[in-house]
């Protein structure tokens, strides 16, 4: 009896461990512990490192975010003796074998700027100047309505500002990089700037003909007087000019610039120029 005693046990401890064995089989197995590096001195200097990485870069990229606001807190009360569309013109001349054309940019202060060219340059542009905070956002969207309905591409809603910007700080031509800092450089324009300052600056920088810089310069080009001599006529003609300065000659008028012109001083009739403003 005791030996069938013992064998009962004998065979339930192992069926008890056959058991277990295949419970422990079944469990998942423990994933190995990850070694810690130590934390001596090198490691130390690794993480300091990076901590001081990341802070240049801050600092950076602040100073980055910051050079535009200086700009333009510089050309409030400097007024800029070349712009960048200047030099870049005159660099790709040296280049170039075509013979070298000089540059032809003279300032004159807000009060020399006929106000009547003042006003062609505000109907022919950008009639909301003085409402907008340096974005058109109504002519913006009949701009993408217009292309919706005619299945073309959208046309350019560039405001005044905008194009101060882009004449003063950056370059011409179509690129996302450039519309995207060109509508930086606007934010702190509307900010810094009163919009008279803003109209001054864009009457005396924008390009008006190959080398040809202002309205002071163009009169004087064109047809030989000082913007103060402009007639009215001429006026228009200089303002009509800007959508397409390097292509069209206000001298030598064709149909379309004709018919710039005649618009302009069109408009001017029912025109409501704020020039209260510009005092």
């Amino acid at each position: 009896m005791t030996d069938s005693l013992r064998s009962h046990n004998s065979n339930h401890d192992g069926l008890r461990s056959g058991r277990h064995r295949s419970l422990l089989a079944r469990m998942p197995k423990p994933k190995p512990r990850k070694k810690l590096r130590p934390r001596g001195p090198a490691g130390v200097k690794r993480s300091a490192s990076r901590g001081r990485g990341k802070k240049w870069i801050l600092v950076l990229l602040v100073v980055l975010l910051l050079i535009p606001a200086m700009q333009v807190a510089v050309v409030r009360f400097i007024n800029p003796p070349l712009t960048l569309p200047m030099l870049i013109d005159q660099g790709s001349a040296m280049f170039s074998s075509a013979p070298t054309r000089p540059l032809r940019y003279r300032w004159i202060d807000l009060p020399q700027i006929p106000e009547m060219f003042l006003e062609h340059l505000w109907i022919s542009e950008d009639q909301r100047f003085f409402q907008h905070e340096g974005f058109d956002w109504k002519e913006m969207d009949l701009a993408v309505k217009e292309a919706e309905r005619k299945g073309k591409p959208v046309r350019g809603a560039s405001t005044i500002t905008n194009q101060c910007a882009r004449s003063i700080f950056l370059w011409q031509g179509r690129s996302w990089i450039r519309k995207g800092l060109e509508s930086y450089y606007t934010i702190w324009m509307e900010a810094l700037l009163p919009k008279r300052r803003i109209l001054e600056l864009y009457a005396n920088v924008i390009e008006m003909g190959r080398g040809i810089y202002g309205v002071e310069a163009a009169s004087q080009h064109y047809f030989g007087v000082s913007a103060r001599g402009l007639t009215r006529d001429q006026s228009a003609m200089l303002a009509a000019v800007l959508p397409n300065p390097k292509g069209w000659d206000p001298t030598k008028p064709g149909r379309m610039l004709r018919w710039r012109q005649h618009r302009i001083l069109q408009r001017e009739r029912s025109a409501n120029f704020p020039e209260k403003l510009l005092h």
